[in-house]
């Protein structure tokens, strides 16, 4: 059932009440005033002929018929004579008033009182006055039906007029109802015209703003996952290049181990050989080899010392463990005034190659970042096996975080390692040590997730 309907319906329900009220009003009323003619003209009719009885009475039945006759019909009411028989002398003649014509047999019902009788008895005979409301009930017939032909047409004209005001009312709202479904179909450049009427005009405003609002949080959305897939194909490329580096770097680490370390060494020794042999022939020669000796041991110990930055080959070869020993064994000979101290507990567990390289990277930047800008000399490594993920700790004594350094960007480094850390699927935190100093932990779980691997 529609708006306009509804309203339509309600107004022409009390239109009808109110109608219906006064037509029932005014009946009651033409009821009542039916009821008190009928009544008073029985009354006085009755008195009158009663003194008429008395007064004819002993002259006979003849000379009371002779007086009925004269005097005609009274008013609403019906006269009959009956001798002393009972047999009918006289009957009062019909009402001329609006002869032929009678109010509807149900509309007389309900208007007309209870007939009343009055009987009338002298010596010779009986005089009986019956209340006679037809010409009433008539007259009231022939002023409520005009009555109620007018509260008809008014009705109907009064609906017409409501179900066209109505109508014109509700008309935007249909406008707003088709906005709407063309919302529903994805149409998000449907806009409402200025509507008439406050409310429809307030609902059309109201309207148009969720619209603009609702294209600026679909573009905002299309932009934040456009920017978020881009992000993610930046992350997944950046994971690629990491991986494409490291693969280069113990490519080259592996170079320079197994092949450049190999020419170096026989380097050394044909230089060495070659003094050997010139010793006590030629002593310049003989210095020129060992200066040539003397070279290769340093470039075979630079190359070495190159190759743990390249790659840990040890890491491949003896675990991470023994990786992390390495790093920490090399840090203190480069800097003999730094203290580091290693507690690593991983059981039997050996994590797959990506995340031991991810968990060696994190302690050698924590390292470098410490000893380069915190200027620690005293530092506690710890590796622990939690669960389904490795967990390293590192805690230095340095001078501890630079001020506002999240919201600068922080070290390029710890950036760089908190991507890697979470390419893995791991969690990457740097905070203030309790003591002073900076606390590096990071978190990785033993299997990447399938998106990591991807």
């Amino acid at each position: 059932m529609t708006l306009r309907l509804k309203i339509h319906l309600i107004v022409g329900a009390l239109t009808l009440l109110f109608v219906g009220t006064l037509l029932a009003q005014q009946f009651g009323d033409m009821r009542k005033s039916v009821n008190e003619e009928v009544v008073a003209a029985n009354r006085v009719a009755a008195q009158l002929l009663r003194r008429a009885v008395w007064a004819h009475a002993a002259q006979g039945p003849q000379a009371l018929l002779a007086y009925l006759e004269g005097m005609g019909r009274i008013r609403s009411n019906d006269i009959t004579l009956l001798d002393a028989n009972g047999a009918e002398l006289y009957r009062s003649p019909p009402s001329s008033w609006k002869a032929g014509r009678d109010a509807p047999a149900w509309f007389e019902s309900l208007i007309t009182p209870r007939p009343s009788v009055q009987s009338i008895q002298f010596p010779d005979g009986k005089l009986i006055v019956r209340a006679n409301a037809s010409r009433a009930a008539l007259d009231a017939w022939d002023e409520f039906g005009p009555l109620m032909l007018r509260s008809v047409l008014l009705l109907v004209v009064a609906n017409a007029a409501v179900f066209w005001l109505v109508g014109r009312a509700v008309r935007p709202f249909g406008r707003i109802v088709g906005a709407l479904n063309e919302l529903e179909t994805g149409r998000f450049d449907v806009e409402l015209p200025r509507l008439q009427g406050k409310e429809a005009a307030a609902i059309g405003d109201a309207f148009n703003r969720m619209v603009s609002m609702l294209r600026q949080n679909i573009e905002s959305e299309r932009r934040a996952a456009l920017a978020e897939r881009r992000l993610s194909d930046s992350r997944e490329l950046a994971h690629w290049v990491a991986g494409q580096i490291e693969q280069e770097r113990r490519s080259i680490a592996r170079e320079l181990h197994d092949e450049l370390g190999q020419s170096v060494t026989a380097m050394r020794s044909m230089a060495l050989s070659i003094a050997q042999r010139v010793r006590e022939i030629d002593e310049e020669s003989e210095r020129a080899a060992r200066v040539i000796a003397d070279e290769s041991s340093r470039l075979y110990e630079a190359m070495h010392g190159l190759i743990p930055r390249l790659t840990p080959l040890v890491l491949d070869n003896f675990g991470l463990r023994e990786a992390l020993g390495d790093l920490v064994e090399r840090t203190q000979r480069s800097q003999p005034g730094v203290r580091i101290e290693l507690d690593a507990q991983l059981a039997e567990i050996r994590p797959s190659a990506e995340v031991a390289l991810t968990l060696y990277r994190a302690a050698q930047e924590g390292i470098t970042n410490a000893l380069r800008h915190g200027h620690a000399r005293s530092l506690r490594l710890r590796l622990r096996a939690v669960e389904d993920s490795i967990a390293l700790q590192l805690v230095d004594d340095g001078t501890g975080l630079p001020a506002g350094w999240p919201d600068s960007g922080g070290q390029r480094g710890l950036r760089w390692l908190a991507e890697r850390v979470e390419s893995v699927g791991g969690q990457c935190r740097v905070e203030p040590a309790a003591a002073g100093g900076v606390c590096l932990e990071v978190t990785v779980p033993l299997h990447q997730p399938e998106e990591a691997l991807a």
